[in-house]
């Protein structure tokens, strides 16, 4: 009798997986990967689509070798997630399941920080979490002469633990190419004791040491309460600073239908580290979307290349529990990610994360090297999933 296996999102995680079922389970066995734009570019790409190193139409790709894997492929919103009635309810319609693995990412809640709307509204604020909002900062990047702009981190967690001083070195990068670096004070705030914590505090150390080289004012356990539109932001120790242009990391959250279906109070999924289960029978979750929480009480990352990584695991747990006789798969915690700083030079961060105390992380110096290999991975993923030549 055919099993079908929802796979909700069609990201790094969602992808990889549905692609490992299908050489997993029976041939009638069915697979339906649903997402409400398959449309999409990698994270990685929009850094260099705000840089201007990238146009959209360069990063922008459809999953089109879905057709060929015999896979079903649903482009709509995802409604509701009954976990009761194992079911997942679509605009397009109600999909029973045997198996579902929860894929969805995360998402930008703006509205989490006072102020931070309307001052995107308004022009004098901006993100690089999305295609559109990377242009738009690219053309604020591309006016600006002088003033302050400032990099604020509204909460934590957020995708990608580099990319805001990715964001921030290349911003400073562009401004320099244009020769008008000099003239443009440079704030980052965050509420983090130091960059990327989660990886330690030598990792932390050195990144913060790139800013001071590269003049950019660092100023850490500064969460923000509100962003006054005309250019001022409100801490939650009563300090306040100006700002000509703002960007932004904006507080991230789960889905709403995965809220509502209530895995936890603050939204995610909770997970076991290493097989991706849920607290509900038939169900997995891997990438943003879930949440792993490290022997040192951190949450693991939110990145793709641990939605990658992951994606073996809850394949083989999945075909286990539709009876397929195939060897557990269990994730161990590796992980990677590179540090764009400008000037066509990268580092690379790379360990354990699941090592205790605490994971072991250790990062490259600069080099053209690090750069050519994430330009490489951008092109691998498009390649593998579009079929085009990049």
């Amino acid at each position: 009798m055919s099993r079908t296996v929802v796979v909700l999102g069609a990201g790094a995680g969602g992808l990889t997986t549905a692609s490992l079922l299908r050489e997993m389970l029976d041939p009638d066995d069915r697979i339906v990967i649903v997402d409400r734009c398959l449309k999409t570019a990698q994270g990685l790409s929009l850094l260099w689509i705000m840089r201007g190193w990238r146009s959209s139409d360069q990063v922008m790709h459809t999953p089109d070798r879905l057709n060929s894997l015999d896979v079903d492929v649903v482009e709509s919103e995802v409604g509701r997630i009954d976990l009761a009635g194992r079911s997942v309810v679509t605009a397009a319609g109600e999909i029973s399941y045997d198996a579902l693995v929860i894929a969805l990412g995360a998402e930008l809640r703006p509205q989490g920080l006072v102020g931070l709307p309307e001052a995107i509204n308004a022009g004098r604020a901006g993100e690089f979490y999305t295609v559109d909002g990377a242009l738009a900062v690219h053309d604020q990047l591309r006016r600006l002469s002088g003033g302050r702009l400032a990099f604020v981190v509204a909460a934590m967690p957020f995708k990608c633990p580099a990319a805001p001083y990715e964001g921030v070195l290349l911003a400073a990068d562009l401004l320099a190419e244009r020769g008008v670096r000099s003239g443009v004070q440079i704030d980052f705030y965050t509420p983090e004791p130091l960059p990327m914590p989660v990886a330690g505090p030598a990792v932390g150390k050195r990144l913060a040491a790139l800013l001071a080289e590269r003049d950019i004012e660092y100023h850490p356990l500064m969460p923000i309460e509100r962003v006054d539109p005309e250019g001022e932001l409100r801490f939650a120790d009563g300090s306040r600073a100006a700002f000509d242009y703002l960007i932004a990391i904006p507080p991230h959250g789960a889905p709403r239908p995965v809220v509502e279906a209530r895995f936890s109070e603050a939204g995610w999924i909770p997970v076991d580290p290493r097989t991706l289960t849920t607290a509900e029978e038939g169900v997995w979750a891997l990438g943003d979307v879930a949440l792993v929480t490290l022997a040192n009480g951190k949450p693991l990352p939110k990145a793709a290349v641990f939605a990658r990584g992951q994606a073996a695991a809850v394949a083989t747990g999945v075909a286990r529990h539709l009876g397929i006789d195939i060897e557990t798969t269990e994730f161990n915690g590796d992980g990677y990610c590179y540090v764009e700083a400008g000037g066509g030079l990268a580092a690379k961060g790379a360990g354990n994360f699941y090592t205790e105390p605490a994971p072991t992380v250790t990062l490259t110096e600069l080099s053209a090297e690090s750069h050519v290999e994430k330009e490489e991975e951008e092109v691998s993923w498009i390649s593998r999933w579009s079929g085009a030549d990049v």
